[in-house]
C-alpha cells in the first residue's frame, strides 16, 4: 500500500512515523452529508488518525451540490467545516416544467448502482459488461415521459428543431412519443429547449439512463425479472398496442422514480458514443464520448421489439442520421438555480 497524500510512501514508513498521526474531523452542513477521502483507501470516520499531508475530501448529500475541498492536515488536530448548498431548491421526487410547452421533469436522487447485466440474465448480450459500479453524485432531472409530438411540434413552430416535421406513421401526434427522429434531431431539440428556458437541457448519458430505468432495482426490468402482463408496450407484452405502434405516453405505470415507459414504446437516444463493451467506461455517470462517435447508443426497447430487448441493461447502437418509427428520445436537465 502507498499513501499518496502524505509524506509516507509505504506502510513501513507509516508505522515508523505513526506517533505523528493527528485526528481529522469534518463538520458538515447538512450534518447527514457523506464524506469520502479521495485517493485514500480507508473510509472516513470523525476524528480518524491520519499522518500530516494534503488531502482531497469529497462531501455529498442528496439534494445538495457535491464539493471536493483541499484540506491541509498538519502536526496538530484538524477540524474542517464544509457547508453544501441545496441544488436549485428541488427535492427528490419533485416534478416541474420550465415552460408550458416544456417536458415535465422529475428529480431523480443521487446514488450508486451496478451497471450492466450478470452472466446468468436471460437474453443477455456480451456488450452488457463488464458489470461495474457507477456513482451518480448529485440529483438530476429526467423527463417524466418520452418527448411527445406536441412538444416537438412546439419547437418546430417556434423556429427550432431544424424546421423538421417528423411523420407519425398514421398513429397520431399529440401525446404520442415523437418518432422518426435521429440523434441529430434530438440534439436540435435540447439545444432549442436550453435556449428557450436558459436551463441546461441535454440527453441522458447511458449510465444515467440505466440508473433511472432501474429505479433502485437490479432485476431485468424495474418490476422484476419477467416482463409480466400489460406493463409495457412491446411485441408480446400483452398490451393493446403490442407490435402495432406507439402508445400515448403515460399509458403504463411509472417506476419508483416516477418515470414512465423506460421499458418499451420507443427506443431512446442517449448521448454516448458506440463502444462494444464497458471496458474503460466512465464510472461517474457522465456520457462516454470516446469510441465510434458517428454511432450513438439507444436504450429501452420499443413497441416493435420482444421483451428481452426491453431489459434495463440492453443496449443498441446506430448511426446518428438514422430515423425509424420506433426511435425517439427523452431529455435530462442538470439542476441549477
Amino acid at each position: 500500500a502507498t499513501y499518496p497524500n502524505s509524506p509516507y510512501r509505504t506502510a513501513a514508513e507509516f508505522r515508523l512515523n505513526e506517533l505523528r498521526l493527528q485526528p481529522l474531523t469534518m463538520t458538515l452542513e447538512p450534518a447527514s452529508a457523506r464524506v469520502r477521502l479521495v485517493d485514500w483507501a480507508e473510509p472516513y470516520r470523525p476524528g480518524m488518525m491520519l499522518p500530516e499531508g494534503g488531502y482531497r475530501v469529497e462531501v455529498s448529500a442528496d439534494g445538495y451540490e457535491t464539493r471536493t475541498v483541499a484540506v491541509r492536515h498538519g502536526g496538530s488536530p484538524t477540524t474542517q467545516h464544509v457547508a453544501l448548498h441545496k441544488v436549485a431548491g428541488f427535492k427528490v421526487g419533485d416534478s416541474f416544467r420550465d415552460c408550458p410547452e416544456c417536458p415535465e421533469m422529475v428529480v431523480v436522487p443521487a446514488g450508486s448502482y451496478r451497471l450492466g447485466s450478470p452472466s446468468h440474465e436471460q437474453g443477455r448480450d456480451d456488450d452488457e459488461g463488464p458489470v461495474h459500479k457507477v456513482t451518480i453524485a448529485v440529483p438530476f432531472a429526467v423527463g417524466k415521459y418520452e418527448v411527445t409530438f406536441a412538444e416537438w411540434d412546439a419547437c418546430e413552430a417556434a423556429g427550432g428543431c431544424g424546421g423538421y416535421i417528423p411523420e407519425d406513421s398514421g398513429w397520431g401526434r399529440g401525446q404520442r412519443p415523437v418518432i422518426n427522429v435521429d440523434w441529430d434531431d434530438a440534439q436540435h431539440y435540447v439545444q432549442w429547449l436550453s435556449k428557450k428556458t436558459k436551463k441546461p437541457y441535454r440527453l441522458l448519458s447511458e449510465s444515467e439512463w440505466e440508473y433511472a430505468a432501474r429505479a433502485g432495482a437490479q432485476t431485468a426490468y424495474s418490476w422484476g425479472d419477467r416482463i409480466g402482463s400489460g406493463r409495457a408496450n412491446c411485441d408480446e407484452c400483452d398490451s393493446r398496442w403490442d407490435g402495432s405502434g406507439t402508445a400515448p405516453v403515460g399509458s403504463f405505470a411509472a417506476n419508483r422514480y416516477g418515470l414512465h415507459d423506460m421499458h418499451g414504446n420507443v427506443w431512446e437516444w442517449v448521448q454516448d458514443c458506440s463502444n462494444e463493451s464497458y471496458a474503460g467506461a466512465p464510472r461517474n455517470g457522465t456520457a462516454w464520448v470516446r469510441g465510434s462517435c458517428s454511432r450513438r447508443v439507444l436504450r429501452g426497447g420499443s413497441w416493435y421489439n420482444v421483451p428481452s430487448h426491453l431489459r434495463a441493461a440492453n443496449r443498441i447502437r446506430n448511426t446518428t442520421g438514422v430515423r425509424f418509427s420506433n426511435y425517439g428520445f427523452r431529455v435530462a436537465r442538470t439542476l441549477t438555480p
